[in-house]
């Protein structure tokens, strides 16, 4: 079961650093400046102004790169336009569904290449993690120091970003999770210790529940379970809002049930065969590339329903 106390958040434990990494002088690239609108992508589709703030973070797109004189990077480069571009993909998939009757902001950052998450090393994955979080915590205090903190905020994130929304839940203080509607971890996990770290992370038991936390990793059988991913200690189904195992129906043809144990989503009558297999790391039976997207009409509606929870405990409906 989780439990949470209060510590302090990740500005601490993500601070820069540029110590070489496996025996080898990295390349890390020039980080981003957040004053620069070129570092966002921002859509306004609240021409009511009765929606959220959505901060959304975006998944892992590189892998390890070489520059021309030789050195590996194990980052992102917000200024490499290839890489800007693989970026804006996801961040121009998910403004689609997240953006209408809200407004959406999502910093370019150097998130961390799929290498780190091949090694299956929880150790190297934080150590190379370090200089992303930082990023978007960076991103993070700028936006929330921009925006108008009478409106409801939420934090949403996919994969690599999943892990940037837990430890921005860390990273941010009381007035501002006071100003949380809701927080969507999506195909990655939360553990026990992340719970421990900070009062920030209560997880969502239903529906309307705000100030919560919304994590959820799918696969067809809960063998294919990957821990370095999805081995989470809580777990809702987007469908139903159900945490027990009742199962829901998705688009008449797919049956979503969330597994208790595991928390984890069990999908049948559905093969995500339109994501293809990565290193025999991903979509090998999990479907980690789904998360965002095939549940994307119950977040779009979820979004809508918790910030006008937020709004009416805040007396601003």
């Amino acid at each position: 079961m989780c439990s949470a106390a209060l510590v302090i958040g990740c500005a601490a434990f993500f601070a820069f650093h540029t110590a070489n990494e496996d025996n080898e002088q990295a390349f890390i690239p020039q980080p981003p400046d957040y004053n620069d609108a070129t570092m966002w992508m921002n859509v306004d589709g609240d021409s009511l102004g009765t929606g959220a703030d959505i901060f959304y973070v975006v998944s892992t797109w590189e892998e390890d790169w070489t520059t021309d004189d030789g050195r590996t990077s194990h980052y992102a480069d917000v200024w490499n336009p290839t890489h800007r571009e693989h970026m804006a993909k996801e961040m121009h998939k998910a403004a689609a569904y997240m953006s209408p009757g809200n407004r959406f902001h999502a910093p370019y950052y150097r998130h961390t290449t799929m290498e780190a998450f091949l090694t299956l090393n929880e150790d190297t994955i934080a150590n190379r993690a370090r200089l992303a979080m930082d990023d978007v915590c960076t991103a993070f205090d700028h936006f929330q120091a921009q925006r108008d903190k009478t409106r409801p905020l939420i934090i949403a994130g996919f994969s690599q970003g999943g892990l940037a929304v837990v430890e921005l839940l860390k990273h941010i203080d009381d007035e501002t999770y006071s100003q949380l509607a809701a927080a969507y971890v999506l195909g990655y996990k939360v553990t026990p210790d992340d719970t421990l770290q900070t009062k920030h992370i209560q997880a969502a038991q239903g529906e309307t529940d705000t100030g919560v936390t919304i994590c959820y990793n799918t696969v067809k059988d809960v063998k294919y379970i990957q821990p370095i991913i999805a081995s989470t200690c809580m777990g809702i189904n987007p469908v139903n809002w159900h945490t027990d195992a009742t199962p829901a129906r998705l688009h008449d043809t797919i049956t979503v049930t969330l597994s208790p144990e595991y928390h984890v989503l069990v999908v049948s009558g559905y093969s995500g065969s339109e994501y293809r297999p990565y290193k025999n790391f991903l979509n090998v039976g999990d479907i980690h590339s789904c998360e965002p997207w095939l549940y994307s009409e119950c977040l779009q509606k979820n979004i809508h329903v918790r910030a006008t929870e937020w709004r009416k405990k805040h007396s601003l409906q």
